[in-house]
């Protein structure tokens, strides 16, 4: 008894390991006697029924010399010896199989293979293993005990706060001094100076006359990089500095748990254009550096690379919806709890010919060229087309009980967002404005926040003839019954910056809870036909408490997405 004791799971665990291979059709060449998957059902039980009896004379031959080589050893010991093999379904459904361990009682299986009913993690990990013939093959070639090994994820919901800001926009590269203009309804809007734009039918642009690197970025890249990768640097450089993280605070964070996620829409627009140009004399000419900061992942990778932060690093781009993509993507690393600290947002500097040219063709910028400041008027009658904008925000975004132990000011809490997609036309929005109701409806549920709690919108609203009045009725369409309603543009005073607008929209709405006051919608003169200004902010900034905020963006291809900030309690 004592030999079949061992000889009975010894041999029960070898006919498992060959039934479990010969679930898969890919049979070895040096292991004939697995079954060809053209044989017929019949063939195959006859097989297995002659499988089991040569395993039963094998048992029996244990009571002989081959078990005493086993002395000192029990069943775990011998099993942990081999490679753990799982048996697969079709062995642990039939009653072969399972008489063969009727010796070892209702633990049989337990004492060799584990529990039967598999854990749901491997049951979904054997689920996933690819297989050409389209069957699960059930060999395991893992330990089995390595599954219980593994490392469980916080089950509590990590809170995201902002802690601090940086913005390079054309109102300003100072936070407080751009956020005092937007209040005062200083427009940002002017002739373009960058270039030689005369026989343009846009001339103007919300454009960045003078900005220095001095003391951000290294002399040897600002001279070759574009500035996309400035801007961004800047405003990254500037929400650290702004939350208090000096340089010897930086070196004591765990740079693993610290990311950088930093879009942009257009990417290296100027390096690459130079770079054309320079081919037409001899690809010698080019810019080494022309591939790599043209891309537009790189801004992050530059500012990691300075900051030798190793978590979450890379770049999002879909359009004038980028930032707030990338800035509620970089908020889920620290709720699952892949980052602690992450710097996100936006940075675009299209203003150059093949930029401005690109957008007049597609026929979508104002071209009120004789009153630059009063072009960008978003739910205007009288608008003609967006004002191109430049510049960057970031955000600095913390888990929370990390912000509290380095003491850190909290200036709103990001409670969540969503983004869908219209899934209609490249440039246009959805006629009922589905993709956009959508998207703030979800983001709402996914932050569990009631449309009653909102009171608070920083729209979209780009100046566009289609767009601004799609958006506004999605608005109503959500929050209609809510009287505290209150909207405005950042884009009538700064225009549209396009990868970098929801960013530097974002930093507009973290302002507005901690000063409470919001800005107002300048050059809204005569409101188009259906527009209830009664919910619009007027040409005087205005005194707000702050429930809940929500900042939209929508790009081209449909993309919408909606974020949300409070007061942080």
């Amino acid at each position: 008894m004592a030999a079949f004791a061992v000889a009975s799971p010894l041999c029960t665990w070898l006919v498992a390991a060959c039934m479990s291979a010969s679930c898969s059709t890919h049979h070895s060449l040096n292991a004939p006697f697995f079954h060809s998957s053209n044989r017929s059902t019949s063939s195959h039980r006859a097989w297995r029924r002659k499988l089991l009896s040569k395993c039963t004379t094998f048992s029996s031959q244990f009571n002989s010399g081959f078990i005493s080589s086993f002395r000192g050893f029990n069943i775990h010991d011998l099993m942990s010896s081999c490679l753990a093999f799982e048996p697969c379904d079709d062995y642990c459904n039939t009653s072969a199989g399972l008489s063969s361990l009727a010796s070892l009682g209702n633990n049989g299986f337990s004492l060799l293979f584990g529990p039967k009913t598999l854990p749901t993690n491997r049951r979904r990990r054997r689920a996933n293993r690819p297989s050409p013939s389209g069957e699960t093959v059930a060999i395991a070639v893992h330990p089995a005990e390595d599954v219980g090994t593994k490392k469980k994820h916080h089950t509590k919901q990590r809170r995201v706060v902002v802690t601090g800001m940086g913005v390079v926009t054309p109102l300003g590269h100072d936070l407080d001094i751009f956020y005092r203009n937007l209040l005062e309804g200083v427009s940002g809007i002017s002739d373009i100076e960058a270039f030689d734009c005369s026989q343009f039918p846009t001339r103007i642009a919300g454009e960045i006359k003078t900005f220095s690197t001095d003391g951000w970025v290294a002399p040897k890249f600002s001279k070759r990089m574009d500035k996309f990768m400035l801007y961004m640097l800047i405003a990254g450089k500037k929400a650290l500095e702004d939350g208090g993280l000096t340089n010897d605070q930086i070196d004591e964070l765990d740079k693993t748990k610290c990311g950088v996620l930093i879009g942009s829409a257009m990417g290296g627009m100027k390096v690459f254009n130079d770079a054309i140009e320079a081919l037409r004399i001899s690809y010698k000419k080019m810019n080494p550096f022309c591939v790599p900061f043209a891309t537009t992942n790189m801004g992050s990778a530059m500012l990691a690379m300075d900051l030798g932060w190793m978590g979450p690093n890379y770049s999002i781009s879909t359009a004038c919806a980028t930032s707030n993509f990338c800035i509620l993507n970089a908020a889920n690393h620290i709720i699952r709890g892949e980052a602690d600290v992450m710097l996100s947002g936006g940075s675009d500097a299209a203003i150059i010919p093949i930029g401005l040219g690109g957008f007049v063709a597609c026929n979508t910028l104002s071209q009120r060229n004789s009153n630059p400041t009063k072009a960008s008027r978003p739910w205007d009658i009288n608008r003609d087309g967006f004002v191109m904008g430049e510049g960057a925000g970031v955000l600095l975004l913390e888990e929370l009980e990390h912000a509290k132990k380095r003491g850190a000011q909290i200036y709103a809490e990001f409670l969540g967002g969503s983004f869908t997609c219209d899934a209609y036309h490249m440039t246009e929005p959805h006629p009922d404005g589905a993709g956009i109701i959508l998207c703030m409806e979800k983001a709402l549920a996914q932050s569990g926040i009631s449309k009653e709690d909102v009171n608070y919108v920083n729209a979209h609203a780009t100046s566009s003839p289609a767009e601004d009045v799609k958006e506004y009725e999605a608005l109503i369409h959500c929050f209609g019954k809510n009287r505290e309603l209150r909207v405005n543009s950042t884009k009538s005073m700064v225009g549209h910056l396009l990868g970098a607008a929801g960013a530097v929209e974002a930093v507009a709405t973290v302002q507005a809870i901690r000063t409470g006051w919001i800005h107002p919608n300048i050059n809204l003169e005569n409101p188009d036909k259906g527009v209830d200004t009664n919910i619009l902010v007027g040409p005087e900034k205005e005194r707000l408490e702050i429930n809940v905020a929500m900042s939209n963006s929508f790009g081209f291809g449909g993309h919408n997405s909606s974020i949300l900030f409070a007061p942080y309690k």
